[in-house]
């Protein structure tokens, strides 16, 4: 799926180049909007008795973002274990791949923080196809 999203000036350093640190916050974006297309949420997956935190993540950078710059994130489910799943991201910009990555969450009771298997919900969800194939940024 594709989530697009303007860079804004506060995540621009005093050049204008997007902060390295913030592309998490680009994957995060775009994750929650693939959760969306999939027809759930955060909220959602707490009800469930699942929340996702990440446990790993890695960010290659070959390219910067500017400040006006409208991103490209794909973002698609890598891997689903038990009790994990591995979500990876690509994120270009007028066709050049700036970003390149992934984020490994796993699957813990929200109430104690204890390891869990993904529930049949979240699995049946995360296992579907996104009702959209492209998510646009609000401001293009």
């Amino acid at each position: 799926m594709i989530h697009k999203l303007r860079v804004i000036f506060a995540d621009t350093d005093q050049m204008g180049i997007v902060y390295y640190a913030n592309y998490y916050r680009f994957f995060e974006a775009s994750r929650a909007a693939l959760l969306r297309a999939h027809g759930s949420n955060h909220k959602e997956m707490l009800s469930w008795g699942a929340a996702l935190p990440v446990v790993e993540s890695h960010c290659r950078y070959r390219a910067p973002a500017n400040y006006e710059d409208l991103l490209e994130i794909d973002v698609r489910i890598g891997e689903i274990r038990g009790a994990s799943v591995r979500f990876v991201y690509q994120i270009h910009c007028r066709g050049t791949l700036l970003v390149e990555g992934f984020t490994v969450h796993a699957c813990v009771h929200p109430d104690t923080g204890r390891p869990r298997r993904i529930p049949p919900q979240l699995l049946t969800l995360l296992q579907s196809e996104p009702a959209e194939s492209e998510i646009r940024a609000e401001e293009e």
